[in-house]
């Protein structure tokens, strides 16, 4: 074909098929059905724009092919037609909301056709029509009737001007996308489902879907699925008011002990009480708090939520919860990156185990309680704990000696067996453990002069086979850290000498060098501004359940 006229040729043929209504489906039970449904086009605008055929031509040529391969296939398309947004483009156009609706899906469809999808036009269906919204009314009956629907105030995204509700993803900046106003958080009336009820159904079936792994992964994370605990806190009041007990959600009871503070939402509903005329005197600056809420209205979920957005917040004064885990006076605080929406709208804050309370501790210098310790567990090699062996519990210290002149860390790599690692040693009833530190480096390296740099406020457990020993041990690590002063050394006695061998290096080495597990953890310290362990591992500073492992603590908490 020498040239191709599209409006020609394609209005030629489109007519054809429309008369032959060759992609009408038949009740043709004797083919395998398959079933493709593309996502309705709103209809408060003008007609389509770009993004409907980007994705409505890939459906297109799945339809086409299934059709080619024998499928009977039913294709069907309809507009999404109902809602404030299709009201506000009536009153902006002046025109009754019947006749704007029906006039953009003419226009919608007579654009859709000029393209020439294969749909069947005879199951077309516009969410306005009472032939169709009938239907989602009794589906709504069935649902309260079972107990699935109930009224709540719930924040939303509510634009001023346009006086709608706006998904996460019509804000932009703060601001509505289509006027530009700034944005509020508006608790409003409204129904909602519990499709929470059906969160494990949902997460379970993900898993026969024939979809992308990242899309399922999308969906999981939507359905936020969080297993855990609801704890309730005591409130108590400087000022005024009675007592109170304000639930907690955590899917972490076991670092209770570590909560230096409670969170609330800024859109808790005991907040906007404690705000209220009717409770004036309960804080002590109820004005910053009101000023704060404001603020946060303008800003989405999403933000809110974002990792590397900087946490803001105000304490409530007048106001303290008491921890039942151990009885003490903690602070309250309204802060943005708790959502409402989550559990309860109220955490317990626990800096040293979460990163986003750490970095709000940390810009409020709020306190830190460190109550689990890292655990790690030989489970290969040489190093495997050997099974039916008791396990020698030890404590024991890691000494991280850096040379200041090229930043180089001195390490231990043993000579018949394959172990690279730190000076460590086992630390003696009463025995200073500064003073342990040193003694190791002096018997293993000879170095002997030293300058203290601190005593780190982290241990781990490892428990591995000790090949020397030819034991299970439980070595409980504390670490200190020195700078060499000089490089004078003594000698070190032979058995030290014939068991292994000096090596400095330098901090980007280390990663591919140490093969214990201390060594390996080491790194966090040197390598990171900071470190708070998020994960499992044993209970300290938690009272009776000292020693415990946490997940069978999280059960006895």
């Amino acid at each position: 074909m020498k040239e191709y006229d599209h409006k020609k040729l394609e209005k030629k043929w489109q007519s054809i098929w429309e008369k032959k209504k060759i992609y009408k489906t038949k009740d043709n039970f004797k083919k395998k059905k398959f079933y493709i449904l593309d996502m309705f086009p709103y209809v408060s605008g003008e007609g389509i724009h770009v993004g409907h055929p980007k994705g409505y031509i890939a459906t297109d040529v799945v339809s086409r092919m299934k059709r080619m391969q024998g499928f009977n296939v039913l294709h069907p398309m309809g507009f999404d037609a109902f809602g404030l947004p299709a009201e506000n483009y009536a009153i902006k156009t002046k025109t009754n909301p019947t006749v704007s609706v029906s006039k953009n899906i003419t226009r919608f469809k007579k654009q859709l056709k000029i393209i020439g999808f294969d749909y069947d036009w005879s199951r077309e269906v516009s969410t306005s029509d009472p032939k169709f919204y009938k239907w989602t009314q009794w589906i709504f009956l069935k649902l309260l009737e079972k107990g699935l629907a109930y009224q709540s105030n719930e924040p939303v995204n509510w634009c001023p001007t346009d006086k709608t509700v706006l998904a996460n993803e019509d804000v932009e900046d703060g601001k509505c996308e289509r006027c530009g106003t700034i944005v509020e958080k508006k608790p409003i009336r409204q129904w909602v489902l519990k499709i929470t009820d059906y969160a494990d159904r949902l997460l379970s079936d993900l898993d026969e879907l024939d979809w992308p792994e990242s899309i399922k992964e999308s969906q999981r994370n939507w359905i936020g699925r969080s297993k855990g605990a609801e704890i309730s806190f005591q409130i108590i009041f400087k000022n005024r008011g009675k007592p109170g007990l304000i639930p907690v959600f955590t899917t972490r009871p076991d670092t209770i002990f570590g909560a230096t503070y409670l969170v609330l939402s800024p859109e808790h509903p005991w907040v906007t009480l404690a705000i209220d005329d009717n409770h004036k005197g309960i804080l002590n600056n109820a004005l910053e708090v009101r000023k704060y809420i404001e603020e946060v209205k303008k800003k989405t979920d999403i933000e809110r939520n974002a990792e590397n957005k900087e946490k803001t917040g105000v304490e409530l004064k007048g106001v303290k919860a008491i921890n039942p885990a151990n009885n003490e006076e903690i602070p309250v605080w309204i802060a943005d990156y708790v959502l409402a929406s989550y559990g309860t709208g109220a955490i317990m804050a626990v800096p040293a185990h979460d990163e986003r309370d750490f970095q709000f501790a940390k810009k409020y210098k709020l306190p830190f309680k460190r109550v689990v310790e890292p655990k790690f567990i030989g489970k290969e090699g040489e190093g495997a704990v050997k099974k039916g062996l008791e396990f020698i519990k030890r404590e024991a210290v890691a000494a991280v000696v850096r040379n200041p002149k090229d930043d180089s860390y001195l390490c231990i790599s043993w000579k018949n067996i394959l172990m690279h690692g730190l000076v460590t040693g086992g630390i003696e009833n009463g025995e200073d453990i500064v003073e342990t530190a040193k003694r190791e480096i002096l018997e293993e390296t000879g170095y002997k002069n030293l300058k203290l740099v601190k005593i780190s406020p982290h241990a781990i457990n490892t428990f591995f086979y000790h090949r020397i020993k030819k034991q299970n041990r439980w070595a409980h690590f504390q670490f200190v850290f020195f700078d060499l002063i000089d490089e004078e050394r003594e000698a070190v006695d032979e058995k030290e000498f014939l068991q292994h061998e000096v090596v400095w290096k330098n901090k980007n080495e280390l990663e591919n060098f140490f093969t214990v597990f201390e060594g390996h953890f080491i790194i966090n310290l040197i390598t990171k501004d900071h470190y708070i362990h998020i994960g499992d591992g044993l209970l300290y500073n938690s009272g009776k359940f000292d020693g415990m492992d946490s997940e069978k603590a999280k059960k006895e908490i």
